[in-house]
């Protein structure tokens, strides 16, 4: 009965919860969060609440509850080195040290090193630290994609199309970039659709989990600005039907290139999850970013499906002998919808930007797992706060029938919230088929 930490208080994070608490190894688990989860509470033997910053409160907390090893959620304790902190107290983990997790926390450091080692899906690009020669390189692309270097919570990125027409446009985001961050990557656009890969790695070995679309555009249709993510979708056959196979395996190949050049270049094996954000294109797949743990949503849609036990999965990362486990998931759709607050992502003057801190009610999800992200439970009830607040998950044979579980769930919450409709409909996979027919011709 080995003795687990948790370290994250989101969605993603109730989910990895219960994925351990439903190991047959009995596990406790302790959960060291910066707000009080209540889903991951109730999943705990202890808890403790802390700054992702504080790496004496971290690792005080582990020694004091004789931890086993420990399981990283979000990005930003991966960011501050709290693996390297536990390391040095002889605490090993799923996540990679801080020098590893730069494959997210640096767009650059990725950009390079998959140039570096000749690995196939980089864009065109150039990184600046001034605006010297910035505007030659936009003139020289088609297509504009703008990224500020370092961790933007998944809303950092800017697009040609979407938050900027013009090259004059650009040059003053590139302006306003660099006087934010140290550095800017300016990329060529690809045309084609995204899709998430989230990988298992020990440093060798690269297991992939079954693929899932997420959702970013706050409103119907993909419409309107960048979010964490509203939702996300994956399929029995854990493939995707915009895609070729040569799509996924090509996705997977740069995965497992970009896990030998990372230890080529650290000398240090990468354990933990790489979670590549892949678009498929005319000419096959082509890499967006990487981040260094699982996807919030996409972990939602993975994670309820594992049918072999996730911390024996821990255990085999820690101890680079992935090889020697059979990973498997269930063949079933699941549909994610994130609940939200009215105003999430709204200008601070919209009308319905106050439905922050309103209080919340859940009836009914009948069939929906829920899982908790950004909600503060106090004495008389749960409240919202001004980021995504439940993620509801439906999961069955068919992809319309997990849409109707998860619809029905995300009805049941009574208050000033928000969905997107058409996560997991028909028209919008259809609407992708028509596209990627049209790229390929």
């Amino acid at each position: 009965m080995p003795n687990i930490l948790l370290v994250g208080n989101g969605a993603r994070e109730h989910a990895m919860a219960e994925a351990i608490s439903r190991s047959r190894k009995h596990p406790h688990l302790f959960s060291y969060m910066k707000a009080n989860n209540p889903g991951i509470a109730s999943l705990s033997e202890k808890i403790q609440l802390g700054s992702y910053a504080d790496l004496a409160a971290i690792t005080g907390f582990a020694k004091k509850n004789q931890i086993d090893f420990a399981v990283i959620g979000p990005e930003d304790p991966l960011n501050n080195g709290v693996v390297d902190a536990l390391a040095a107290c002889g605490i090993e983990s799923v996540g990679p040290n801080q020098s590893l997790a730069r494959l997210e926390t640096s767009k650059s450091f990725t950009r390079n090193l998959v140039s570096k080692y000749n690995i196939p899906g980089n864009p065109q690009f150039q990184v600046f630290t001034s605006m010297d020669g910035v505007e030659a390189f936009l003139n020289h692309l088609e297509g504009i994609v703008l990224k500020p270097d370092g961790l933007t919570g998944g809303k950092g990125v800017l697009v040609q199309g979407d938050h900027f027409t013009t090259k004059d446009e650009a040059l003053k985001l590139c302006v306003q970039i660099l006087k934010e961050s140290a550095s800017l990557i300016v990329e060529e656009k690809f045309d084609g659709e995204e899709f998430s890969l989230q990988c298992l790695c020990d440093g060798k070995t690269v297991v992939g989990t079954p693929l899932v679309q997420d959702h970013k555009r706050r409103f119907d249709g993909d419409r309107g600005p960048n979010t964490g993510g509203m939702g996300s979708y994956s399929l029995p056959d854990h493939a995707m039907p915009f895609l070729k196979p040569s799509d996924i395996e090509e996705g997977l190949e740069i995965t497992r290139r970009v896990a030998v050049a990372l230890l080529a270049e650290t000398g240090t094996p990468y354990r933990g999850v790489m979670y590549g954000g892949f678009i498929a294109t005319k000419n096959g797949a082509k890499l967006l970013e990487y981040n260094a743990r699982f996807g919030d949503p996409e972990a939602m849609n993975i994670l309820p499906l594992l049918k072999t036990d996730f911390v024996d999965i821990c255990r085999h990362i820690i101890e680079g002998t992935l090889d020697r486990l059979r990973i498997e998931f269930e063949h079933k759709a699941t549909v994610c919808k994130y609940v939200v607050p009215k105003g999430y992502g709204l200008p601070a003057d919209h009308p319905d930007a106050g439905s922050s801190g309103a209080k919340i009610e859940i009836g009914d999800v009948g069939g929906a797992r829920l899982y908790y992200s950004s909600v503060d439970k106090k004495e008389d009830g749960l409240y919202l706060s001004s980021s995504r607040a439940i993620g509801i998950v439906g999961i069955a044979n068919t992809l319309d029938a997990a849409r109707i579980i998860a619809e029905d769930g995300v009805r049941a919450v009574r208050g000033p919230v928000a969905y997107r409709e058409d996560i997991g409909t028909d028209a919008l996979i259809e609407k992708r088929i028509l596209h990627m027919k049209k790229i390929r011709g």
